[in-house]
């Protein structure tokens, strides 16, 4: 059930489900069915058969030709659910890496937000994890929307993690037109490794808190003690935090800065939705 009174985010034409077979891709499906069905979207549903170039016991055809099957039954199961959901969804299948198939696929359709589980298995397996976690959501044209599995977006508090960067005032402007859209709060959050840190981290959320202001949306900032995912994820999870927008400079795959980045490690961590957006940047800083 997708709690928001309408879209949430802005300009949703098209959405790229990326899935497999897994218990992981839930979330996934169930918030881009969602998505598609208050946003009046075009829905693209895709699964990565992963080509085996060796194999001793068996033909390397013939694992592929199974792989093949079970990802058409799965879409075909995606398909219908969507369908009696009242939405219309297009499958499509890929062969080769999953990173690259993804992004060219999204590229090929020009999609507006790509959505993706976590920790999923057989053809996403690698997906957000180490460098093609950069690969995928540095390379991506568009946002792109981490869901755990268990995960509900239910719009109510959303919190963004910013450090003063471009690419961090991107995220809050995108957290403060879903708040607006929503009638959510924003939590800004600029975390500090000592005190002597704390009048530019201060300076950070008053930033974000003044544009939610302009808007009617209540803000509130903070600026914990930590390493800033430890805070940003233990945040999340105290304060009932069911979304968190998170940006990251335009060409992050170029300059490798995201692997390993905080950004990776709430994704990986985080126990709500996680939506990335990019902006422009000139310093490789990272919240």
């Amino acid at each position: 059930m997708n709690y928001a009174p309408t879209c949430p985010i802005s300009g949703l034409g098209k959405l790229l489900l990326a899935t497999d077979a897994s218990e992981f891709s839930e979330g996934a499906i169930r918030e881009a069915i969602n998505f598609t069905k208050i946003c009046a979207s075009k829905l693209y549903a895709m699964s990565v058969v992963e080509v085996i170039t060796d194999y001793e016991a068996f033909s390397p055809q013939k694992i592929e030709d199974a792989m093949e099957a079970g990802v058409k039954s799965h879409l075909e199961s995606v398909k219908t659910r969507a369908k009696n959901e009242g939405v219309e969804c297009e499958t499509i299948i890929s062969y080769g890496e999953p990173h690259q198939s993804i992004v060219d696929e999204a590229e090929k359709k020009n999609v507006d937000m790509i959505i993706v589980g976590r920790r999923g298995t057989k053809g996403l397996k690698k997906l957000l994890i180490g460098e093609v976690a950069a690969k995928v959501i540095g390379h991506a044209p568009c946002k792109v929307l981490v869901v755990p599995r268990a995960a509900v977006i239910r719009y109510k508090n959303i919190l963004v993690a910013t450090d003063g960067s471009g690419h961090s005032i991107a995220a809050a402007e995108e957290a403060v037109r879903i708040a607006k859209r929503c009638g959510s709060s924003v939590i800004a959050l600029s975390s500090i490794r000592s005190n002597d840190e704390i009048g530019e981290a201060k300076a950070n959320v008053s930033k974000v808190i003044e544009m939610a202001q302009k808007e009617g949306i209540p803000a509130e900032g903070i600026t914990p003690i930590g390493k800033s995912y430890n805070v940003i994820v233990e945040t999340a999870g105290g304060r009932g935090v069911d979304l968190i927008v998170m940006g990251i400079p335009v060409k992050t795959a170029f300059q490798k800065i995201f692997t390993g980045s905080a950004t990776e490690q709430v994704i990986g961590n985080a126990g709500c939705a996680v939506l990335i957006v990019k902006g422009e940047d000139k310093s490789p800083a990272t919240v």
